[in-house]
């Protein structure tokens, strides 16, 4: 190969339009996801004290809120649900006039071509704030499984256009995969949160959806932050068993992951940035300790450049707005 001076690696940054044209890593509006919380009543437009810029919205208000979603670009929207009553078994969660099923409802009836992506987990149902139906401090799987299928279905007959577990128990997207082809959704696809950590990057999540645990922790179906070939025999059951989209949370602590899942599947991959890296990146730019913005587009490339399709981020929104800003 050529040595210097003949290769001179800087002949191609000099130049921002030659820089721009072999950029290997682009950031598209079409990447994005965009998370949202849903509490009952009306008008309520609660700021999350731990996330700033990130809200607790009745449904009116996050009607209105999805409508400038799809307004500037972002595809899609998934959902978190706070319920007004929570009790042992998380019976809001498939409740069919539940707080997430009227949510959907209302969404899809007035706001065009935007996705709306439901979160299945128990956690912000239950009065315990487990994933699942609890016997003492055990979480039983495969009664927990149950009732996840019950609430995917239920999502499914509100509307919902991609159901996307976060629960981390075993088997559950055979299940619920089962339930909602034997119902006539086998058109609607699972976003399978396939390589879930047990991560201290959620909590600032914990106060957005009032689901921190009463006791212990999640450890026990959650993975361990040190595995890796682990992530791999995780996404590998759950595509197995029916995923259509894999995904790796958190992301930025683990680009490894998302770039290995990606490399080993070839799957549609999704990522998510957690409420941990948005809220440290907020803090971090309101402190003046670095340029908030260029952080946050950093953050997000990165993420992509590792090989997510798709990326939930509470950064959405100001990351559209850069794009077009940019454009």
């Amino acid at each position: 190969m050529a040595q210097y001076p003949i290769k001179r690696l800087r002949r191609l940054r000099y130049n921002p339009l030659v820089r721009d044209m072999i950029r290997e890593t682009e950031l598209s509006k079409s990447d994005f996801i965009y998370p949202l919380f849903v509490v009952p009543g009306k008008n309520v437009k609660n700021e999350i004290r731990s996330m700033p810029g990130v809200f607790q919205m009745s449904i009116d208000v996050l009607v209105e809120e999805c409508k400038e979603v799809a307004s500037i670009g972002i595809p899609a929207v998934i959902l978190f649900g706070i319920p007004e009553h929570k009790d042992e078994v998380g019976s809001g969660a498939y409740d069919d006039n539940g707080i997430i099923q009227n949510a959907v409802r209302a969404i899809k009836k007035e706001v065009k071509n935007l996705l709306v992506i439901t979160d299945v987990c128990l956690c912000e149902y239950t009065s315990h704030g487990h994933c699942g139906v609890l016997d003492g401090d055990n979480i039983l799987n495969d009664e927990t499984v149950d009732l996840l299928a019950k609430e995917s279905l239920s999502h499914a007959k509100a509307g919902a256009d991609i159901i996307a577990p976060s629960d981390m128990m075993d088997g559950r997207i055979a299940e619920i995969r089962k339930t909602l082809d034997e119902n006539g959704f086998e058109k609607i696809p699972i976003m399978s949160y396939a390589v879930k950590y047990a991560s201290g990057y959620y909590g600032p999540f914990r106060d957005a959806a009032e689901s921190t645990p009463a006791f212990g922790d999640r450890k026990s179906h959650q993975m361990d932050i040190a595995n890796g070939l682990e992530a791999i025999r995780e996404a590998e059951s759950d595509i197995e068993e029916g995923a259509d989209i894999i995904m790796v949370k958190p992301a930025g602590a683990y680009l490894d992951i998302i770039y290995r899942v990606k490399d080993k599947f070839q799957m549609p991959t999704a990522a998510y940035q957690v409420s941990g890296e948005y809220s440290m990146i907020k803090a971090a730019g309101k402190l003046d300790y670095i340029d908030e913005e260029r952080v946050m587009i950093e953050s997000l490339t990165a993420i992509k450049r590792a090989g997510a399709d798709m990326i939930l981020t509470y950064f959405a929104k100001d990351a559209a707005k850069y794009l077009d800003k940019k454009r």
